[in-house]
C-alpha cells in the first residue's frame, strides 16, 4: 500500500505518525475546538488510541478508513485532523477538525476539496457525505463553499455533553465534483 499524500495549494494531506499525538490532543483535548463535534474532549491516552488506530487503518487490507493529517504544504507538523471513511453503494463520509488557531482561514474548504479529490478521483467514489453540529453555522458555510448540497436532518443523531444532538448533512455526487474539481489538487496514492 503506497502511503496517501494529497496536496492542495495550501494544504496538504498525509499519513498519521505517532508523533503527531501531541499536535491532535492540541485539537481533540481542547474545549473550544470540539465544541461542535461527536464527542467531548479527549484525554491523552485517548488520543494516543486515535493515532494508533490512524496508522493502523493505513495497513488494512482492504482499506476502508483514511484518517490523516492536515498539514501545511511544504511543513510537517499536525495543523488539523481528516477522516475519510467508506461505506458500500461507493460512498463514504468525510470529517476534519482543525486546530482553533486555523479557523477563518478557508482551510476547512481546502480540506474537504483534498478529502473529495481522494474520494472520487482515488478511489472512485459516487457520493460524498458529511453531517454537522445545527450550531455549526461556519462548518455550514464551509461544506456549501466546498460545492457539497445541504441533504436535511438526523434527528437525535449524537449523544454527547449529557444530551441527544440532531446533525445537518451534505452531499456531493461524483458528477457534481466533476464539474467543479478544484485545480492545484493533485493526489499521490495507489489502492
Amino acid at each position: 500500500m503506497t502511503p496517501v499524500h494529497l496536496a492542495g495549494p495550501r494544504l496538504a494531506l498525509r499519513e498519521v505518525e505517532p508523533e503527531d499525538t501531541d499536535a491532535l490532543l492540541a485539537i481533540y483535548g481542547d474545549p473550544e475546538a470540539t465544541r461542535h463535534l461527536s464527542f467531548e474532549p479527549r484525554t491523552r491516552e485517548q488520543v494516543h488510541a486515535i493515532t494508533a488506530r490512524s496508522i493502523a487503518s493505513a495497513n488494512a487490507t482492504p482499506r476502508t478508513e483514511y484518517c490523516l493529517a492536515i498539514i501545511r504544504l511544504g511543513e510537517h507538523q499536525l495543523i488539523g485532523y481528516a477522516r475519510l471513511a467508506t461505506e458500500p453503494q461507493q460512498a463514504a463520509t468525510i470529517g476534519f477538525a482543525l486546530h482553533p488557531a486555523e479557523w477563518g482561514k478557508g482551510l476547512g474548504t481546502e480540506t474537504v476539496h483534498l478529502l473529495c479529490a481522494l474520494g472520487f478521483n482515488t478511489l472512485g467514489l459516487h457520493r460524498i457525505w458529511a453531517a454537522r453540529s445545527p450550531l455549526n453555522e461556519a462548518s455550514a458555510r464551509t461544506l456549501l463553499r466546498a460545492g457539497m448540497t445541504e441533504d436535511g436532518r438526523i434527528r437525535d443523531h449524537v449523544f454527547v455533553h449529557g444530551a441527544w444532538r440532531d446533525s445537518i448533512t451534505y452531499s456531493i455526487l461524483e458528477h457534481e465534483w466533476s464539474l467543479n474539481c478544484v485545480p492545484g489538487v493533485a493526489a499521490e496514492h495507489e489502492s
